[in-house]
């Protein structure tokens, strides 16, 4: 049984001092628990250690998560971050491959799959982002596609424990561009991505890997994905940057 994960990336977004408070008020709203929803919140580098705090200090029911990461332990390698920095200050989960990664800064399935063998070897769970762009999607070719990232960004992983490894299918051309997938058509892909899994790494395995979706996930829409077989949470953006939001897609997993 796989456990629904609802995981925020706050992007480029909140100053230590507002990612504090940001924290506070998430700890808030969900004092009361999150039952078998896991609740990951990925921070800016500059915001994980007081988010850390937060979680620390409020006893609160989320886990502490990064938006990148470089697959070196250390050296000169200005501007970059090491998995075991990110163990040293609390962080459970990292985001990889995000669109945004891959699209400004020139990232490959290559780097992707060097940054998944680093962070599972530091003890930290790999958030693996896939998508099509539009173009790839009106060609019909959207599932090739996905499948093919899905190949490179694993090729070589062992995975022990499945619930240690997650994706995130996002289609790019739904990213802070409000157009969203419906969710039979966040099913199609995801169910690929299981049926790939399970090819790679056997059936048992596939069935207990979580596949998130994201792509301006919101509130008012959260649920309908969460009723497909194979989507099992969501990557959230702009809604994961308000408490009483991303909150509330929390409780709408429940």
């Amino acid at each position: 049984m796989r456990n629904r994960m609802i995981a925020g990336n706050w992007k480029m977004n909140e100053t230590y001092t507002e990612g504090v408070a940001l924290a506070e008020g998430l700890a808030k709203e969900l004092e009361g628990g999150t039952g078998d929803v896991d609740v990951v919140v990925c921070t800016p580098a500059v915001d994980l250690k007081g988010v850390s705090e937060v979680i620390e200090q409020h006893d609160a029911p989320f886990a502490l998560g990064a938006e990148n990461v470089y697959w070196e332990e250390k050296g000169a390698f200005t501007g970059e971050i090491s998995p075991s920095m990110l163990t040293n200050v609390g962080a459970k989960y990292c985001i990889i491959g995000h669109s945004e990664r891959r699209g400004y800064f020139h990232e490959t399935d290559e780097d992707v799959n060097k940054k998944a063998k680093a962070l599972m070897a530091h003890g930290i769970v790999p958030i693996s982002c896939c998508g099509e762009s539009l173009e790839v999607r009106e060609a019909g070719k959207h599932v090739e596609f996905v499948v093919d990232q899905i190949k490179k960004d694993t090729e070589g992983l062992t995975i022990e424990d499945p619930s240690k490894y997650v994706i995130a299918y996002e289609p790019i051309w739904a990213i802070g561009t409000g157009k969203t997938a419906t969710a039979d058509d966040a099913q199609e892909v995801c169910g690929a991505i299981r049926e790939t899994l399970a090819q790679i790494f056997g059936k048992e395995t596939a069935d207990g890997i979580r596949v998130l979706y994201g792509g301006s996930a919101k509130p008012n829409n959260v649920a309908g994905f969460l009723e497909k077989e194979d989507v099992d949470g969501a990557l959230v953006g702009g809604a994961s940057l308000k408490a009483d939001s991303f909150a509330a897609m929390v409780k709408a997993a429940m």
